[in-house]
């Protein structure tokens, strides 16, 4: 499984979600996870992906320890850990086709909220949300990053209603996925999404974790949010696509 191509890909797809996890806010982190999954089974994609983005968690953590909201990002974390065990049954109950499908959608829709957003079709709430709406986007986050490692909408969509400064949602985006990535654990290795095999995988890809980071952080200021999403987008789609039609075929 581990041939020169797949590296290339997987090294590629980790560092870029590294550094959407050091930088970007976390939302384009999961296609990592998408791009792998057009190339292996999803559930080991998602395994092989969920160490590395611990790694990442814990590498972005120290830059901004203590700059997060943490009411909010609390009240995400606790609606997130219900959202994961539900991920977990549907987990059980699907096979992988039906999962490639999800993945897909949830990419492709991705996509288009945030093109939505740019064209100015939505906006973030007018008013801050109330606290229960901290808990059911932490669910819904919590059922997408158990699936796919994409929270960052139902995530971003609370988040922005506080009007928080850049730092103060980077940071936050860090401690509420630290903690889900950490609520996964349990089911992952219980459903067999761990093995030896994933984890030596794991280890080669790490240092291109912690480069992405480390990128991420750096460029936190002076990389064009712009052009990094537009990369995005684009990956998204393809790979969204592709998903689809891998499983519909």
């Amino acid at each position: 499984m581990m041939s020169a191509s797949f590296f290339l890909i997987a090294a590629v797809a980790v560092t870029f979600a590294g550094v959407s996890k050091g930088g970007f806010g976390s939302g384009a982190a999961f296609a990592a996870g998408a791009i792998l999954a057009t190339v292996i089974d999803p559930g080991m994609a998602i395994g092989i992906m969920l160490p590395l983005l611990m790694l990442m968690d814990v590498t972005s953590l120290k830059p901004y320890w203590g700059k997060w909201r943490a009411l909010d990002s609390v009240l995400m974390i606790l609606g997130g850990l219900p959202g994961v065990a539900i991920g977990a049954w549907l987990y059980t109950k699907v096979d992988a086709d039906f999962f490639r499908i999800l993945i897909g959608v949830i990419a492709i829709l991705f996509v288009l909220w945030q093109g939505a957003q740019r064209l100015g079709w939505l906006s973030p709430p007018k008013r801050a949300l109330p606290d229960w709406a901290g808990l059911l986007a932490g669910a819904i986050a919590g059922f997408t990053s158990f699936i796919s490692h994409a929270g960052g909408p139902p995530a971003a969509v609370y988040l922005l209603s506080k009007r928080p400064t850049k730092t103060e949602y980077q940071a936050s985006t860090v401690i509420i996925f630290w903690a889900i990535n950490w609520a996964k654990v349990i089911p992952y290795t219980a459903l067999g999404l761990f093995s030896w095999d994933t984890l030596k995988i794991d280890l080669m890809l790490s240092p291109f974790a912690v480069l992405g980071v480390y990128l991420g952080v750096k460029g936190h200021n002076w990389i064009s949010e712009t052009w990094f999403f537009r990369l995005t987008y684009v990956l998204l789609l393809v790979t969204g696509g592709r998903l689809i039609w891998v499983a519909a075929t």
